[in-house]
């Protein structure tokens, strides 16, 4: 009895410890001065074919450079190559304390309605990713818990064309960094049956310090005011846009 009872405590343990993992599928679209309706930046910054230098990658503040040089309880787990024409880099991180992964995908930025399409699918629980670290498997793309577009709000410039599924399993949270997220992006993330729990309704720079700000907020269970407080205040700190500007800037859930 006692043998039996101890298979089943490591039996649930093992499942509850599974169940505890969670993932994040970070979408960026590379910025790029020749391709996007854009204000240009810098054209080291701005080309959209080299992910090393590009304002939304590799630079100081890009997604890429940011979690693996300034965000301390996140550490680099594996750089992957690509050869993709489309995929430029791809990176997985693992929070230091929690079980939760991130995986971020840099996308040629004359490839953006791609990068959003495919964000807005995930959203909608569609084109499922596993990759394989040691001997766990790690769900992404509409596996994921949560799901960011990081980049140019290519919405005001295309539509996109996606079959949406009806009905999804559970409510993907998503994050969308870019101008007028809320605006451009909420027909789509109706249709696509996510939870927005963060966007934008102004112009913004889309760095990674929101992101990860609002990350923060997401695992630790805050409400989407919450989350919404943090990036304010983590933006007006690197912005210096003033604090009632950044409040303005940032918003959770769709319009009443």
């Amino acid at each position: 009895m006692n043998k039996i009872f101890l298979l089943i405590l490591i039996s649930f343990l093992y499942h509850k410890g599974y169940s505890q993992t969670k993932t994040i599928h970070v979408y960026v679209a590379l910025c790029d001065n020749e391709n996007q309706g854009i204000v240009p930046v810098p054209e080291k910054l701005g080309n959209g074919k080299d992910p090393k230098h590009n304002l939304y990658w590799g630079a100081g503040y890009g997604v890429k450079s940011f979690f693996k040089f300034k965000a301390k309880d996140w550490k680099l787990i594996k750089d992957f190559e690509t050869d993709s024409p489309v995929l430029l880099d791809r990176v997985l991180f693992k929070h230091s304390i929690k079980n939760i992964y991130l995986l971020a995908d840099a996308y040629d930025g004359a490839k953006i309605q791609t990068c959003i399409e495919d964000f807005l699918e995930a959203s909608n629980s569609q084109n499922p990713i596993s990759i394989h670290i040691d001997s766990e498997t790690l769900r992404f793309g509409g596996d994921a818990d949560l799901l960011s577009y990081i980049g140019h709000d290519g919405l005001m410039e295309f539509n996109v064309d996606i079959s949406y599924k009806k009905e999804v399993v559970k409510k993907r949270d998503v994050i969308v960094l870019a101008c007028y997220s809320q605006n451009y992006f909420s027909k789509e993330i109706a249709q696509a049956k996510a939870n927005p729990i963060l966007w934008t309704t102004h112009l913004m720079a889309p760095e990674a310090y929101t992101l990860k700000s609002a990350i923060d907020g997401w695992i630790k269970n805050e409400t989407g005011k919450q989350i919404e407080e943090r990036a304010a205040q983590t933006y007006n700190t690197y912005q210096k846009c003033g604090i009632k500007g950044a409040r303005n800037l940032f918003t959770t859930g769709f319009k009443n």
